[in-house]
């Protein structure tokens, strides 16, 4: 059994050698740049948070993607029962919302311009943080509702110390199209027409998504401008597959392969130049690169030990190690890394009792995980607070997308419509507005 995107190589590959993302305004100031704020709570826990009615036009709305965006953000839990009044209170009453088992009250408040909120330390009864955010215009649009999603993530930075990953994309592939969606499954476009779209990669301005276009010329290495709708080639001939930016944005890594194998470069997306080869597979396939957060070292598939497994190179070169010692059993087929921010972790996917599933090594101390193990489980994709993962699972009866939390194994489904597969998790939302 092969996993799609190494199948996809293999497949591509003999086609080659055939010849083929109201509260009040004033109540306190906020804290100086740089000090570090939030509730007093037990870090084991998940303190109770109240979002109040919301009022204003599409106030309803506010308020719903907030609570849901602290839920799925999997740090608090949202209390609903009893502490939704019609309408927000003018004084809170802290003694009601602590016997709800509250730690924090979200009040929020849409004006003409923006959206004002405030969050309310329930043990200390005051006022932790305020501020007010710009929304565009466009009720319910993208735009208005990832300015919302970044609200969310400021609530949740304010409480925890921690921006939360609501205002970040998630881009995949659906019947040969790319697509993008938010990171509640809402506001779902196609980026791409008709073609054969395979493994994209997000730059991290989050501007530009990096993919595999399999077409009647070739497999080539496309770079698509979500601000201006228009692509680029960066790689042709032969097969060009599995791309990935450098966390500065500066390099593109990719599989080119031809009738010897298939091996990494490295090309800079923005400027002319001839790719420069990074591995030395002889007649191998090396593919599915993914960088660590610090740039200088990749995390690659490939099946030169006589079996699909995940190796670790220089970016500059050199020798490649395993990323595990071979243990004779089926969970030595390991393929399609993805490198955590935060760098202690490297998630894949191995097979286990002849499925897939998504596992996680922490190289500090070589701890393995698995994280799924109801249907078929592949292609990773950490988020960008690494502690959450996308990957394509059949448990629903078709392949669709599914999030995870690696620290409590909670998991909720993404996409519903059609296939959903070989997913890629955005940074947060470039654009930052109303940050602390």
């Amino acid at each position: 059994m092969t996993t799609p995107r190494f199948a996809t190589a293999l497949l591509l590959g003999a086609l080659l050698l055939a010849g083929g993302a109201a509260a009040a305004a004033a109540q306190v100031p906020t804290t100086e740049p740089g000090v570090r704020i939030g509730l007093s709570y037990d870090p084991g826990s998940r303190p109770g948070v109240v979002v109040l009615p919301v009022s204003g036009p599409a106030g309803d709305s506010v308020r719903a993607i907030l609570q849901r965006d602290l839920d799925y953000g999997d740090r608090a839990v949202v209390i609903t029962d009893g502490a939704g009044a019609a309408v927000a209170p003018a004084r809170l009453n802290y003694a009601l919302y602590q016997r709800l088992g509250a730690a924090a009250v979200v009040q929020g408040t849409l004006t003409p311009t923006g959206l004002t909120l405030a969050v309310h330390d329930v043990a200390k009864r005051a006022v932790l943080r305020t501020a007010t955010l710009p929304l565009p215009s466009g009720t319910y649009g993208p735009e208005w509702r990832m300015a919302v999603h970044r609200a969310a993530d400021t609530v949740e930075e304010w409480i925890f110390g921690t921006r939360g990953i609501a205002a970040s994309r998630i881009a995949f592939v659906r019947n040969g199209r790319l697509y993008i969606t938010h990171s509640d499954g809402a506001a779902t476009e196609a980026i791409t027409g008709s073609g054969m779209a395979l493994s994209p990669a997000w730059h991290p301005t989050g501007r530009y998504v990096a993919y595999a276009d399999m077409s009647e010329t070739g497999t080539q290495i496309m770079v698509r401008d979500l601000d201006t709708r228009t692509s680029r080639r960066m790689a042709s001939g032969g097969l060009n597959i599995t791309p990935a930016f450098s966390p500065d944005g500066e390099r593109l890594v990719y599989s080119h392969g031809t009738n010897n194998g298939a091996d990494l470069y490295v090309i800079s997306p923005f400027e002319e130049g001839a790719p420069r080869r990074i591995t030395v597979g002889r007649g191998t396939l090396n593919m599915s690169p993914s960088f660590s957060p610090d740039g200088r070292r990749i995390a690659f598939t490939t099946d030169r030990p006589g079996r699909p497994d995940v190796y670790m190179t220089a970016i500059d070169g050199g020798e490649a190690t395993e990323l595990l010692p071979f243990n004779f059993s089926d969970q030595s087929y390991r393929s399609n890394p993805d490198w955590s921010p935060d760098g202690r972790s490297v998630a894949f996917q191995s097979q286990i009792g002849g499925r897939f599933q998504v596992i996680t090594l922490t190289l500090k101390d070589r701890n393995v995980k698995q994280l799924t193990n109801e249907g078929e489980n592949e292609d990773p994709s950490w988020a960008p607070d690494g502690r959450h993962l996308v990957f394509t699972s059949s448990r629903s009866g078709t392949k669709q997308l599914w999030v995870l939390d690696a620290e409590t194994g909670r998991t909720r489904q993404l996409t519903r419509e059609g296939g959903a597969r070989l997913a890629a998790w955005s940074t947060h939302d470039r654009v930052p507005i109303g940050a602390p």
